[in-house]
């Protein structure tokens, strides 16, 4: 277990990462303009498909649906850093108590990885322009839900109970929010875990379809580019692999600050007694 002066300090820096997230690109701005006349020149498929996905983060969130991942290659990671010379059975309280360090590594090996994947699907469904675009958004989705479930398991929680596909979306919703977003769900995931939050917490069930809302509309002019064939290809794998690594890196961050808070919390209990 880290020292209370290296959480301190962990915790600083996921708090300067916050304090950054306070003002939006000036690109990221103006690519929220043009979508209301993206929704007007979008095809009737696309918007099928724009329903689907709505219709999938549903089941998500009740069950975890098609896009609940497998535990095991992520504690597969673990295993071979916590027992390198040796096969050992390990779980989510044994990934919960490792070094924050090796919690970070293994999230960060990830983030790459999943980018990549997202690269290669984005500039694949830029071959065809807006006809492959209707194919683009749904499985965008579904690797970001992917990667922040990932990640939740190298930070020891278990994405199966429905109180954390709950944060998983929250923090699927902070990569796409304003500045006032930003803020509103930052105030509600610092008290996630306090028992009395949890009534509020579990409401906000009800409002979860301003997630997919506010993901597609992030799209904006990006996608615009998107929709032109062949160079599509181009937009698409850049535009996929950005998102993917901005989505997993506030899944990190937000995970991170979690068990941080979580250890320092349990240190006082413990020089309480």
């Amino acid at each position: 277990m880290e020292s209370r002066e290296t959480l301190l300090q962990a915790l600083k820096e996921v708090e300067a990462w916050e304090r950054d997230q306070n003002d939006l690109w000036f690109w990221e701005k103006l690519g929220r303009l043009p979508f209301v006349l993206l929704d007007r020149i979008t095809p009737a498929f696309v918007r099928e498909k724009l329903g689907t996905a709505v219709d999938e983060m549903t089941a998500f969130l009740e069950t975890g649906g098609t896009y609940l991942v497998q535990a095991e290659p992520i504690y597969q990671r673990f295993r071979q850093r916590l027992h390198p010379k040796k096969p050992a059975d390990i779980g989510g309280e044994e990934i919960a108590a490792a070094p924050l360090a090796m919690m970070n590594e293994v999230a960060m090996e990830l983030r790459e990885s999943r980018a990549t994947f997202a690269a290669v699907q984005g500039a694949t469904t830029g071959i065809g322009g807006i006809f492959t675009l209707a194919l683009d958004i749904p499985l965008l989705l579904g690797t970001s839900l992917k990667i922040l479930q990932e990640i939740a398991l190298c930070y020891g929680y278990r994405p199966h109970e429905k109180k954390e596909r709950l944060f998983v979306v929250k923090c699927l919703q902070f990569a796409s929010s304003d500045i006032v977003g930003k803020k509103a769900i930052l105030a509600e995931l610092s008290r996630f875990d306090e028992p009395n939050a949890q009534k509020d917490v579990i409401a906000q069930l009800q409002g979860w379809r301003e997630v997919v809302v506010t993901y597609t509309e992030n799209f904006g002019w990006k996608k615009l580019f998107q929709m032109v064939p062949i160079a599509g290809i181009l937009f698409g794998a850049y535009l996929n692999r950005s998102t993917v690594k901005d989505v997993a890196e506030a899944g990190m961050m937000l995970y991170r600050k979690r068990r941080i808070l979580e250890r320092l919390r349990e240190q006082n209990h413990f020089a309480g007694q």
